[in-house]
């Protein structure tokens, strides 16, 4: 039985019940769960003070189990950020530990990433992904078996259908990314991770997509996205029109980034504040094809 341990490095848990489920639904799929002592702490929108949850992110890289998942994300890791130990990290990885979350989480990612080279999975997390009630749609089964296959080391590949025009496209780099508000906040810190000749994907929630052409024009105007070999757009969900937009919409933030960079812009990766999502590695070598309108990432 893998061991998988739930921790919370950022936002507090708002309903416990939630925890509770996706604690049995993951021991239901063979994992010995152990929930942080601390993964239910309060303080304001926090799981815990600052201390308590370095403690904690410190306390699983030691126990270096199977699997360390967050139980959500939010906000918090930034603040952490220049305590962590990321040689403990990253020691932990090589013990085997595959590191999963996504949103606040990519702080994370892309620290380790850039102060070790050290990588990681972009992907569900306890809350959302594995606590959901019945109700509201229960545990996706693709997002499930996607992220048992990945932490088994089966999943060698995750494939996606995209726009019409990129037929023919093959790009091989690194793979890394993940929430494109958190990804900016790096930049010029040095937790950032300094990829050239990657492949680069993006996602983000609640954000309207001016805000999401803004963040794009930024890593533009940075010379990020020159660097890279492909940008692949997974959801930006959450947004409300306004009505200013007067047929402004997400797909003219792309025309507007594509027509800015000569570095292809895919749609449709299914990741990010969704469901369904793919389990994706942070840092791994990958291969990019595309064969029509199917895309398909190798590692």
């Amino acid at each position: 039985m893998r061991s998988l341990s739930l921790f919370s490095p950022a936002g507090v848990v708002p309903q416990p019940a939630a925890l509770t489920r996706a604690t049995r639904r993951l021991r239901a799929l063979g994992f010995e769960v152990q929930v942080d002592a601390d993964a239910r702490a309060r303080l304001q929108r926090f799981a815990g003070g600052d201390d308590i949850r370095l403690a904690a992110l410190h306390r699983v890289a030691l126990a270096a189990p199977a699997v360390a998942m967050a139980t959500r994300g939010g906000y918090g890791l930034t603040r952490l950020l220049d305590r962590i130990d990321w040689a403990l990290l990253a020691r932990s990885v090589e013990q085997g530990t595959r590191w999963v979350g996504h949103s606040d989480l990519t702080a994370l990612h892309l620290g380790l990433l850039a102060h070790t080279g050290a990588d990681s999975w972009a992907g569900p997390m306890a809350l959302d992904d594995f606590g959901r009630s019945d109700e509201n749609g229960g545990v996706d089964e693709v997002t499930r078996d996607c992220f048992l296959e990945a932490m088994n080391g089966d999943l060698e590949a995750v494939g996606f259908r995209t726009e019409a025009g990129f037929d023919g496209l093959q790009a091989s780099g690194r793979l890394w990314g993940g929430n494109l508000s958190m990804l900016c906040s790096l930049l010029g810190t040095p937790h950032w991770p300094r990829i050239s000749g990657g492949i680069l994907f993006l996602e983000d929630v609640n954000e309207h997509p001016y805000r999401v052409e803004r963040c794009l024009l930024q890593l533009h105007q940075a010379g990020v996205l020159a660097r890279q070999k492909a940008v692949l757009l997974g959801a930006f969900s959450g947004w409300k029109p306004s009505p200013l937009d007067r047929g402004y919409t997400m797909k003219t933030a792309v025309a507007q980034l594509r027509a800015s960079t000569p570095t292809p812009v895919l749609t449709g990766l299914p990741f990010g504040h969704v469901h369904p999502k793919v389990t994706l590695p942070v840092g791994r070598k990958v291969q990019l094809l595309v064969e029509g309108r199917d895309v398909l990432i190798g590692w």
